[in-house]
């Protein structure tokens, strides 16, 4: 994956448009909702990659690389 720092700011800033968790922002996605999508397939296009990015620092432990990011 292409890690960048507007992908990083992204995560911490963009809510999640639609589903069980709309509205909240993506870092704060719980990861069995990642899981979840990770099983079923994520979204098309930047939304998806936004989420596997999500999913791989969240199995990592680096979410505290997005806190100091939080409303960027």
């Amino acid at each position: 994956m292409d890690l960048q720092k507007k992908h990083l700011i992204k995560l911490a800033t963009t809510k999640m448009p639609f589903g069980k968790y709309q509205g909240r922002v993506l870092m704060d996605l719980p990861e069995e909702y990642l899981l979840w999508f990770a099983k079923k397939g994520f979204p098309q296009g930047e939304l998806g990659f936004l989420l596997q990015l999500m999913l791989e620092l969240q199995i990592n432990g680096l979410e505290s690389l997005l806190r100091p990011l939080r409303g960027s």
